[in-house]
């Protein structure tokens, strides 16, 4: 049952969310910390996983609410959409963080932390958000977020480019040349994370819009 207007006596679905796009924060924090002090690498690699792991418990708790309430404050369709699309957000940037590990990487891209910092400050705009999705006199709040989020994935474009104009100067062997792959798999990775958060983002938007 979907009503035209949300349902503030069914605030669980907002809550998860909002807990939801706080672990992504978290998680963004974490990456950026193991891009920017790169050492203990295995433990923040973990640190990062463990926090995957809270994701997937969120995204199942959100999953088992969906099935069970027989009201709900927007479209099912949305909420699944929603919740595929936070979880896929830091499943990128769990997939990031372990391929650094998995491929031994011994000094990461520069580039790297600089995408995990615009994603850090897209997840941070989505936490400070998401708790604002069943409010309807926030819409103008979550659309400037929305926003901000698409100018940062811009700025994630740019600095992905870069890494695609230099990332095989200098490379003369084959080892430089699987060093070069594998830095630039991992670094769109973390661009996936970034166009992911601006899925998020979007989705949050229309949902406000459809219920306003």
């Amino acid at each position: 049952m979907v009503l035209s207007k949300f349902m503030p006596s069914n605030p669980k679905f907002s809550e998860k969310f909002a807990q939801s796009a706080r672990n992504a924060h978290v998680t963004a924090q974490a990456l950026v910390d193991l891009l920017e002090n790169y050492t203990d690498v295995e433990a923040k690699v973990q640190r990062v996983r463990d926090l995957e792991h809270e994701g997937d418990r969120l995204s199942a708790e959100i999953t088992s609410l969906l099935a069970e309430s027989f009201i709900v404050p927007f479209d099912r369709e949305d909420i699944i959409s929603l919740n595929n699309e936070l979880d896929d957000l830091v499943d990128d940037m769990e997939d990031a963080a372990r391929k650094l590990s998995l491929y031994g990487v011994e000094q990461p891209l520069p580039q790297m932390a600089q995408l995990a910092r615009v994603v850090e400050q897209q997840c941070a705009l989505l936490a400070q958000g998401m708790p604002w999705i069943e409010q309807n006199s926030r819409l103008a709040d979550l659309t400037r977020i929305a926003r901000e989020i698409r100018t940062l994935e811009d700025e994630g474009d740019t600095i992905s480019d870069e890494v695609q104009r230099t990332l095989y100067h200098g490379v003369t062997d084959v080892p430089g040349m699987i060093r070069a792959m594998r830095g630039g798999e991992i670094a769109a990775l973390i661009e996936d994370a970034s166009d992911q958060a601006q899925r998020v983002a979007k989705t949050v938007e229309s949902i406000l819009l459809k219920n306003a």
